[in-house]
């Protein structure tokens, strides 16, 4: 008895064109080259070392704070022994501190050897980095099966199109929130039809995220302004406009990182809301319009308040240190709400969270619509 041929679906085949297209696209994104330096670099490249002695002579302590250069003994990967220096500034997030044994990042010239003192630029980290990326690899191949390895793909493919394509374009000029809302509508396009497919649960999903997102760029460039944001309290933003960026909006970068930041939950929700309303109506094919919208509205106010939450508590733990300054200081709530900082954070935490709340009323409405319309049917 011969085996039964297999069956190529209409579905099949889109998913198979979806994974081939992302597949092309991210090795193309891999080849491109990343964003090019705005500064002089001088020549000069990163190379792994081994460290070999230190002398920490050259430092001193004041306080809680060490200051100064800690001088190396270092052999690099062709072999040569080279003195470096590392300095320490006074800055706890910054410095570091090396040991006999440790692997440095040291700068090097692009040509010739070595002639002077060479300086190492920070720990070697990528190593156990890798590990740790590996576990996570291996932990959704393991317990997601296909859908895991997809989740792990979108995962890689999410990562190179911030590095490789809105970085980039934000640093020659574009509108940052322009790059980020063309970078999210990618992101849930890809991540979104590569998991749900060319489905009506997919369509759902993406129109529902997608509104949210949009919804949530209203917010952020209306409250940004009235409530005088202005970007600055981003971590290195100040050194952003010395490197070469000095006319940056940074108002406008801030509007960009606030509908970056929420777009997974956003997505997330939408997700969620639409693959509920999918398997109601795979239950019960004869609901209508009505019966699914009140379902997606009663999947979405069981999600949401947990959704809201998971960002307060994402932003707060950015910050944590930050409010334990405040607590140290017996700052009262009703000053530290009004500091430059907290009022950045409260608008990004709050205009994620209502477009986490809006999204579930558009995806339910959409799903509703897309479930019982008439045409091929479906998931």
């Amino acid at each position: 008895m011969k085996p039964a041929a297999p069956r190529f679906t209409r579905k099949g085949v889109a998913d198979a064109v979806v994974i081939l297209a992302l597949a092309a696209f991210s090795v193309w994104l891999w080849m491109k080259p990343g964003p090019s330096p705005l500064i002089d670099t001088g020549g000069m490249r990163t190379v792994r070392a081994e460290v070999l002695e230190v002398d920490d002579s050259g430092i001193q302590l004041h306080g809680l704070i060490e200051f100064g250069t800690q001088m190396l003994k270092v052999r690099l990967p062709d072999g040569t022994v080279a003195d470096a220096a590392n300095e320490l500034r006074a800055q706890l997030e910054l410095d570091k501190k090396f040991r006999p044994g440790d692997t440095a990042l040291v700068l090097v010239p692009r040509a010739g050897p070595p002639t002077d003192v060479l300086v190492a630029r920070d720990h070697w980290r990528l190593g156990w980095a890798g590990v740790l990326f590996a576990l996570f690899a291996l932990s959704l191949a393991v317990f997601g099966g296909a859908t895991g390895l997809r989740a792990l793909f979108t995962f890689v493919f999410s990562c190179l199109a911030i590095w490789k394509l809105l970085v980039p374009s934000v640093l020659t000029g574009c509108s940052a929130t322009a790059a980020s809302f063309t970078t999210v509508a990618g992101l849930t396009a890809a991540i979104v039809f590569l998991v749900a497919g060319f489905t009506r649960k997919g369509v759902s999903a993406f129109a529902g995220a997608m509104l949210g997102v949009v919804a949530s760029l209203a917010l952020a460039e209306f409250f940004a302004r009235v409530v005088h944001v202005n970007g600055a309290t981003m971590p290195f933003s100040q050194q952003l406009l010395y490197a070469g960026c000095p006319g940056m909006d940074l108002a406008d970068v801030f509007t960009g990182a606030a509908i970056l930041a929420s777009s997974g939950a956003v997505m997330d929700l939408a997700m969620d809301i639409a693959a509920g309303v999918a398997e109601v109506k795979r239950h019960n094919a004869s609901l209508g319009a009505r019966e699914l919208f009140g379902s997606g509205m009663r999947i979405g106010r069981s999600v949401v308040g947990t959704m809201t939450t998971t960002l307060l508590l994402a932003y707060s733990g950015g910050y944590l240190t930050l409010l334990m300054v405040f607590a140290a200081e017996g700052t009262r709530p009703l000053d530290f709400l009004n500091s430059t900082l907290v009022s950045a954070e409260l608008v990004k935490t709050l205009v994620g969270s209502f477009g986490l709340v809006l999204v579930a009323p558009f995806t339910a409405f959409v799903s509703a619509v897309v479930f019982t319309w008439k045409g091929r049917p479906g998931e």
